[in-house]
């Protein structure tokens, strides 16, 4: 399968999942876009693999935060070294990653902050 129809069938994917799982891989995903290299290789096996992990846990009913633990941003910088050397993040990005994590645990529970 080409790169193209890799992404969408990933992107199709993300979509099935429950809304507060969804935002989290989305939230994921924007993160990585910051390590994955622009040289136009494909490397949509990490957003699959994001996806694959994702499932099982929809499936599971295993919480966002025993996914992604507490340090989001340690999670997805240690996700991404099983496939690149990986690449400068702005604290900027690394800030709204934690934040947008906060927010989809919060909803999964029920228990949003609405300070985020």
């Amino acid at each position: 399968m080409k790169c193209g129809q890799r992404w969408r069938a990933y992107k199709a994917r993300v979509k099935e999942l429950p809304e507060h799982q969804r935002a989290a891989v989305e939230a994921i995903e924007r993160y990585l876009m910051h390590f994955v290299p622009t040289d136009g290789a494909c490397n949509a096996s990490i957003f699959e693999d994001l996806a694959d992990l994702f499932e099982q846990a929809a499936v599971s009913g295993t919480p966002i935060r025993e996914i992604v633990g507490e340090d989001p941003v340690e999670f997805a910088e240690a996700f991404v070294q099983n496939y690149s050397d990986g690449g400068y993040v702005p604290a900027r990005t690394r800030k709204q990653l934690t934040d947008d994590i906060e927010r989809a645990a919060a909803n999964e529970t029920g228990k949003q902050d609405k300070t985020l």
